[in-house]
């Protein structure tokens, strides 16, 4: 995969060539890159952020979007393996988690392995459960947006605007409702889990979970907040990934 393909897929907001880890983040459903652009700021020079941008989403929008998961981390895949030329770490939130795993199975099946996977706001891909707001009408979806919380009030007044979050968060509904992880599916790397106290789409027995997803050791880390505290308050977010990546970029 070329490049300029690469750089359509993973966006970096702030080039740090000397950066000794990559950290590779996945937003949550109908999210894009820009979730993570106040945490820039938020990391030191030697950490380098790249957050991926699905098809059929912000700057992609003319692109058709993928509507199974295991494809879209085939793709997200391939477009990673120019950057594991040092170092990463992977970091996804609700859906993000998903795709994050997927990706990190593939990586790994190619002989890369993440330092890290940092899963958010999201249960164990064995317990994650069936769906079908993607299958609701559109007054169904914007509800369901609405009790999350995850889209401001003046977006869903404006009649574009409405449309197209509704052809997104559909799209990613799609994703995770469908979702069925493979019997067996163990990463090599770590994983650590974060959970908003006031999330209320995961409990902490389903964030516990995760330990059966991984060969290696897990830890669990609770926040004030809601589902999109990483959005909202990304400091401690931030500041918890940091500690467990320490170590891992000397």
């Amino acid at each position: 995969m070329s490049t300029e393909t690469t750089a359509t897929w993973f966006r970096c907001l702030s080039p740090r060539p000397a950066a000794r880890i990559r950290l590779l983040c996945f937003p949550h459903g109908g999210g894009s890159s820009a979730a993570f652009r106040r945490w820039h700021a938020l990391l030191p020079d030697h950490v380098e952020l790249h957050a991926i941008e699905y098809p059929g989403h912000a700057d992609r929008l003319l692109e058709p979007l993928v509507d199974d998961l295991a494809r879209l981390a085939d793709r997200a895949c391939e477009a990673a393996l120019p950057l594991l030329d040092r170092p990463f770490a992977l970091y996804g939130h609700s859906l993000g988690a998903l795709v994050a795993f997927e990706t990190a199975r593939r990586l790994e099946a190619r002989g890369h392995t993440a330092v890290r996977l940092t899963a958010s706001g999201m249960p164990a891909p064995h317990l994650v459960r069936p769906g079908t707001v993607h299958l609701g009408d559109d007054r169904a979806v914007l509800a369901e947006l609405d009790r999350l919380g995850g889209v401001p009030p003046e977006v869903l007044e404006h009649p574009d605007l409405r449309e197209l979050v509704l052809r997104t968060a559909r799209a990613d509904y799609r994703l995770a409702e469908t979702y069925r992880s493979e019997p067996g599916a163990v990463l090599r790397a770590p994983v650590t889990t974060h959970r908003g106290l006031e999330d209320p789409e995961l409990t902490e027995a389903e964030a516990a979970g995760w330990q059966l997803a991984t060969s290696a050791e897990t830890t669990h880390r609770t926040f004030p907040g809601d589902h999109f505290h990483p959005t909202t308050d990304p400091a401690p977010v931030v500041t918890a990934l940091l500690t467990t990546l320490t170590g891992s970029a000397r």
